[in-house]
């Protein structure tokens, strides 16, 4: 059978701590070598980036760096994939890496089944091997920390999904349902996921497959990234029909609760009992998923970084989508 040509899109900014070992892996995969290329998108980065890429481009003439001047991802993915010649389009990101046999297991299972974006479960380990970053990363792969999102999480056999991360499209997806929204900051793959499985499309998630993404290892760099990821699925109506999922106004709900809970409580004692066995109920589940984090990691340090990341994750991303419905309804009124 013959192969198909595949092109990766990489978008970047001030990655020169990860970059190279993207690339790397990408390039030295198992796939056919003269059937890959690697599209960097950069975001006019002002560290190392562009010097390593540019290295790397020397001694492999497979890699290709092109500017992204508006320094926004769905403006990168959107260059790339135009700039981009192969029969299956591969997006990456730069904290990512892939194993040897990623794009050669995508391009298999999506020929097999031709299912239109095809991908793999995602293996958070922590950038820093701190308490609080293996605390972040066993959390984002936990059902009470990311809910339904099975690429995260993990799957037994083949499902049919709603997304999955730095997915394998057949090249016509984008002649059939256009390109990534650019006015979506955040959160444009799954918007553009949804749209694809409106039109009919197919997303199967493999557990033959496996990435490693590098995920943040401090509270600060948790809170700024789950407070935008929470505004952008609220704004995203601004821009698109349907830009998220139920599953994502989870967060938004708890903190809502939080707010009207805590006001009512103070009306009488049947609301402040209902709010005070509500947050009981909340932190006793959160307590007993960071208990088995613990066990599993085997450091105790964990789970008090664990107990601390779930409320983190919750609150922030919730209190970014309140932003974000502020933010929409000002906007709709002409503030």
């Amino acid at each position: 059978m013959k192969l198909p040509t595949v092109s990766v899109i990489v978008p970047a900014r001030n990655e020169e701590k990860f970059i190279e070992r993207c690339v790397e892996s990408l390039l030295d995969c198992d796939y056919p070598g003269e059937l890959i290329e690697v599209i960097v998108v950069d975001g006019m980065s002002e560290d190392g980036t562009r010097d390593i890429v540019n290295e790397i481009s020397i001694r492999d003439n497979r890699l290709l760096l092109i500017d992204n001047e508006k320094k926004i991802t769905p403006v990168a993915m959107n260059l790339g994939v135009k700039a981009s010649k192969g029969e299956y389009i591969f997006l990456s990101g730069a904290h990512s890496e892939m194993p040897s046999d990623y794009i050669s297991k995508c391009v298999k299972h999506a020929i097999e089944t031709g299912a239109d974006n095809v991908g793999g479960v995602m293996k958070t380990v922590p950038r820093v091997k701190s308490s609080v970053g293996m605390a972040i990363s066993k959390v984002l792969s936990s059902p009470l920390g990311v809910g339904g999102a099975k690429f995260r999480t993990g799957v037994s056999k083949p499902t049919e999904v709603d997304t999955v991360p730095f997915g394998c499209y057949k090249r016509e997806v984008f002649d059939r349902i256009g390109y990534f929204n650019e006015q979506l900051v955040r959160n444009q793959d799954i918007e553009f996921n949804l749209r694809l499985k409106r039109a009919g499309g197919r997303i199967i998630l493999f557990p033959d497959i496996e990435l490693t993404y590098y995920s943040r290892s401090t509270y600060k760099e948790l809170c700024k990234n789950s407070f935008g990821n929470g505004y952008w699925v609220i704004m995203g109506a601004k821009h698109a029909s349907i830009p998220f999922l139920p599953r994502h106004m989870v967060p938004f709900l708890f903190v809502l609760y939080l707010v009207l809970g805590s006001t009512l409580s103070l009306v009488g004692v049947l609301p402040s009992a209902l709010f005070l066995g509500t947050i009981i109920l909340y932190l006793i589940v959160v307590i007993s998923s960071s208990l088995s984090i613990a066990r599993l990691v085997r450091n105790w340090k964990v789970f008090f970084a664990s107990v601390l990341t779930f409320m983190t994750l919750h609150i922030s991303y919730g209190m970014g989508s309140m932003a974000g419905l502020f933010s929409l309804m000002g906007r709709r009124e002409g503030i």
